[in-house]
């Protein structure tokens, strides 16, 4: 029998009943493997594998315990001024992968299609969305949102501030790169920053978010130590442990947390050998629950994901000079924002950095930045001499994906990669 699928069920039904209840049972569950991370950690993950899975957990049970001390956040939110205001992050995206983790996405996805919600909506938003509408997670203090990568944003954070009744507080990233842009959106930061003061009755000094810059830098700069090794080292890991460096960078950022994960990940790459199979550079998100993924990447000694643009982008570098000023400049800065062109410079030269064999581009359903640009990366890197392949699925709704198709793709392009091998 699934335990977690059996759970995940009973965790779904009780939602439409008593959503009180079923968050306590959620939250019950969720302390439970907290508990088994701390006492029978994953020793098949190095380190900074166990390390960030519990991390992150305990994130989660923070944001559904103490709802009160949360800001509902989407990813591209600097995370460094909710670490200054010692709050914590309560991401849609992050909360919708533990719900399809614990296989009870299904029922609030079908919430959403009553609601009459759009089904090319991204599934992340639509998971966390019907989750809401259901009641099951609860009401935060604030919301934050930006238009930076996201289009779904736009739809979800004015409904839920409108749903819960709760201040918010958008971010509007210029496309433009320059000098006006990085102004425009470190004047709103500062908004912000008088923002969360309001909020949470803190005020939040220069000197403490100068601090949290610092830190956010210190990671970063561990960070890219580490891709700078990983021609020759490939430690063992999972889709979910790699998808929780997405949390790390942004959310987290200038948290202890996420500056210890930065050093264990960087002594754990330095000790792991170099792997005999091809090493692929992995771009944008993960699917957690694809059967056909998970199969080939998870614990694999053989075959390794030596980069994801997504983390790698987060853990960018920043000018320390103005807290604001650096923020503001990571992200106009993303190649999520901006010419798609300067995202194919980016994974060119990431592929380059870690001698990589092959890119593999995770088309997510309803991400209509990646999909509507999935063709022009495959094209550009396979110009330049990177294999690319072009993954299409869904990281929340199993609806909108085909494990049979998704293997017979994977197998195929691995093989393609290996005869390349062999022929250089």
């Amino acid at each position: 029998m699934d335990i977690i699928k059996k759970f995940g069920e009973i965790v779904g039904d009780k939602a439409l009943e008593d959503p009180e209840k079923a968050r306590k049972l959620l939250l019950t569950g969720y302390r439970l493997q907290d508990k088994r991370l701390g006492f029978f950690p994953d020793k098949r993950l190095p380190a900074s594998g166990r390390y960030v899975a519990r991390v992150v957990m305990e994130n989660i049970i923070q944001a559904l315990a103490k709802p009160e001390e949360a800001a509902l956040v989407s990813i591209f939110v600097p995370g460094e001024l909710l670490m200054a205001a010692g709050m914590t992050p309560y991401s849609v995206e992050t909360m919708s992968c533990f719900l399809a983790g614990t296989k009870c996405q299904q029922v609030f996805l079908d919430q959403m299609e009553e609601a009459g919600f759009p089904e090319t909506m991204c599934s992340y938003h639509r998971v966390f969305l019907g989750a809401a509408l259901a009641g099951l997670v609860p009401k935060p203090k604030c919301t934050i949102y930006t238009n930076l990568a996201c289009d779904g944003n736009m739809m979800t954070f004015p409904y839920l501030k409108e749903k819960y009744g709760v201040p918010g507080f958008y971010i509007d990233v210029p496309y433009e790169k320059n000098q006006e842009s990085i102004q425009y959106v470190a004047h709103q930061l500062r908004d912000l920053k008088k923002f969360l003061e309001d909020v949470n009755k803190k005020k939040i000094s220069k000197e403490d978010l100068k601090e949290v810059v610092a830190k956010s830098n210190q990671g970063a700069a561990y960070y890219q130590r580490q891709i700078s090794l990983r021609k020759d080292h490939d430690p063992v890991s999972t889709l979910t442990n790699d998808l929780y460096g997405m949390f790390m960078c942004h959310l987290l950022a200038g948290s202890e947390e996420s500056l210890e994960y930065t050093r264990l990940l960087y002594k754990d790459v330095k000790k792991a050998p170099r792997g005999e199979g091809p090493r692929i550079l992995w771009m944008h998100m993960m699917p957690l629950f694809q059967e056909a993924v998970i199969d080939i990447f998870n614990y694999s000694s053989y075959i390794h994901i030596g980069a994801c643009d997504f983390v790698a982008d987060g853990f960018r570098l920043m000018e320390e000079a103005d807290p604001y000023e650096a923020l503001a400049g990571k992200m106009v800065h993303s190649i999520y924002n901006g010419s798609i062109k300067e995202r194919i410079q980016y994974n060119w030269d990431l592929a380059k950095e870690i001698d990589a064999d092959g890119g593999l581009l995770f088309a997510h359903w309803g991400c209509k930045n990646i999909i509507g640009a999935s063709s022009l990366v495959k094209n550009a890197l396979e110009e330049r001499g990177l294999a690319t392949m072009v993954l299409d699925g869904d990281g929340c709704d199993p609806a909108n994906t085909s494990d049979g198709q998704v293997s017979t793709r994977l197998q195929a392009y691995l093989e393609m990669l290996e005869e390349k091998r062999k022929e250089n």
